[in-house]
């Protein structure tokens, strides 16, 4: 800390007292505090003590008129607001990204835009500079976010495959059609044939990709696809409740449903148990996810586990990279069965 001339008050340390306390030039300090380019490992480490040592804290509205860039990065999530409380996954990625980008330094801001007119302020706000970069979470076929933002030149990655969008658009993803195929052949393998299924939204990649997987499976094991037994879900637990019921009428026979996200069957496990159904004596239930709302059930839920540290963690590295001038480029993940009690 330096001291004024006035009243023996503290003022705050500059880059120069970085620089002395470190050794180095100003210039090398400056590098370092703009990602470390052309400095030695010494030098870097010697500059960063030297912030610890002094307290220096980075000015960031004078930096970013220097290298406008703004130094946050937003959390979009085009869902409706109650989405953000309802579905325990939206948190778990908003912590997960949070954690990933405070290592380096980096606000995240959450931004939520589910209506038209939500849509448009935020994308004037994000177009005018106010992130440098944008985590997409939750994108809808037509939805026109992504596009958006990619022709604005915004650096983008989205969580889940882009649809419509192919290679030009950042993304990191869970393997959706293999977790789904491990699923329904976990409970093929007990003994069930008439397997159900309460889908995701199709016009998203994960609604699309775990029907896919769970088709898949079911024809090469020679059991016929049975539309009956097939309906659609929207990652609710109201959804899933009324999918199960949905099902129940119209396949009382059915042993087993494969329900897309573990909101959904926590909703199911009250349908069935609503109509008399054992669980899993009488029907099998798994799920997707492995969110808290699978250990949570009752029984608790056999389901996927998507690895949403790594998710998180991808989706901050490949943005970042982004930023830096690097290429899109395209993360998939594998999933994990984990089993419980409703199978």
């Amino acid at each position: 800390m330096t001291m004024s001339n006035t009243g023996g008050r503290r003022k705050p340390p500059t880059i120069h007292d970085v620089a002395r306390v470190a050794g180095v030039s100003r210039g090398t300090v400056s590098r370092v505090l703009n990602g470390g380019h052309y400095v030695s490992p010494a030098a870097q480490e010697a500059v960063n003590a030297a912030i610890r040592k002094t307290g220096y804290v980075v000015n960031r509205h004078a930096r970013s008129l220097i290298t406008g860039r703004s130094d946050s990065i937003g959390f979009l999530l085009t869902e409706p607001q109650e989405k953000l409380f309802e579905d325990p996954n939206f948190n778990v990625l908003l912590r997960g990204c949070t954690q990933a980008l405070a290592a380096h330094d980096i606000p995240l801001l959450l931004m939520v835009a589910g209506t038209e007119d939500e849509r448009r302020r935020i994308m004037r706000y994000i177009t005018a500079g106010h992130v440098d970069g944008v985590l997409l979470v939750s994108s809808h076929s037509g939805d026109p976010v992504a596009e958006q933002l990619r022709d604005a030149g915004v650096p983008l990655v989205q969580c889940g495959k882009p649809m419509g969008l192919g290679s030009k658009v950042s993304y990191v993803a869970a393997d959706d059609r293999d977790g789904a195929r491990d699923m329904v052949r976990h409970l093929l393998s007990l003994g069930r044939r008439r397997v159900g299924m309460v889908t995701g939204p199709l016009d998203t990649p994960g609604g699309v990709d775990r029907l896919a997987g769970y088709k898949e499976v079911l024809t090469e094991a020679g059991v016929e696809i049975d539309e009956r037994l097939i309906v659609s879900g929207d990652y609710s637990r109201a959804g899933g409740e009324a999918g199960a019921e949905r099902l129940l009428e119209r396949a009382p026979d059915m042993d087993a449903v494969f329900v897309a996200s573990d909101l959904m069957a926590q909703g199911a496990l009250t349908a069935l148990r609503r109509a008399g159904r054992r669980v899993p004596e009488d029907v099998a239930v798994g799920g997707f996810d492995d969110s808290a709302a699978a250990t949570e059930s009752v029984p608790a839920l056999t389901t996927i586990r998507q690895p949403y540290d790594r998710i998180s963690n991808e989706m901050v590295r490949v943005l970042l990279a982004q930023i830096g001038g690097e290429d899109p480029a395209a993360v998939i993940l594998p999933t994990e069965l984990v089993l419980r009690d409703s199978t």
